[in-house]
């Protein structure tokens, strides 16, 4: 029981960091043009940048996501049993080759490059 549910805590916070690098993604760019203070926060922009280029990374060398490794690890290989954990599941894991996912990451890394160009974060914080 006990490790079903940190798996899904595991899973949901995977799910929660992907959600973070997929929505600054769009919200960046966009907060750019609206002059949204928050889209120059430095450590928000390390954040994403970190993030995007670990994911990328692991992509490009073939690996698999620590967080995914865990919340099999804590599953004991078993697939989600909860429903919630289900959903999750469907949201964050794609059935795609794995060519495909390696493209993807590499493109969001280039437009995150991009994004520090178009919008580079300032040197004071903002909230």
């Amino acid at each position: 029981m006990i490790p079903s549910v940190l798996a899904d805590i595991v899973l949901a916070l995977h799910l929660l960091l992907a959600i973070f690098i997929a929505t600054g993604l769009f919200l960046i760019p966009v907060g750019h043009i609206r002059n949204w203070a928050w889209v120059r926060n430095r450590r928000l922009r390390i954040t994403h940048t970190g993030l995007m280029f670990f994911v990328a990374t692991e992509a490009v060398l073939g690996f698999t996501c620590p967080l995914t490794i865990l919340e099999y690890q804590l599953r004991q290989q078993e697939a989600p049993s909860h429903f919630i954990a289900e959903i999750l599941g469907r949201l964050l894991y794609w059935n795609a080759p794995l060519e495909a996912f390696m493209l993807l990451y590499m493109v969001c890394a280039v437009w995150v490059i991009f994004l520090w160009k178009l919008a580079p974060p300032s040197d004071t914080e903002t909230s």
